[in-house]
């Protein structure tokens, strides 16, 4: 009668001991795990960036186009005589050499 419950009782241990051990290993990783999730939270992966330049290049190329568009109807204009649309020409043409730079547009 005795021996079944050795048995089980030795059984019950060895099982015991695994999850005991499996906890412990969960206890020390856990820093790891946290440090790992926001590490990945605060970084921008390549991908990332590449599709944040690729945005930021064509809102500065419609921005161009907008300018240029601008710049020839106010050429069109000066050509006419018109002396504001000279002055206003002028303006355009140093907002898009500012934006070819980099630089951004004044508003």
């Amino acid at each position: 009668m005795r021996a079944p419950h050795l048995i089980a009782l030795a059984l019950g241990s060895l099982a015991l001991q695994g999850c005991l051990a499996r906890a412990a290993v969960d206890v020390v990783t856990l820093p790891v795990r946290a440090v790992g999730a926001g590490v990945d939270a605060v970084t921008t992966s390549q991908s990332e960036a590449d599709e944040k330049r690729g945005r930021e290049i064509r809102k500065r190329e419609g921005q161009l186009g907008q300018l240029d568009r601008e710049y020839a109807r106010e050429s069109r204009r000066c050509g006419d005589g018109d002396r504001a649309a000279c002055e206003r020409a002028a303006a355009l043409g140093q907002d898009i050499e500012a934006l070819t730079r980099g630089e951004p547009r004044p508003d």
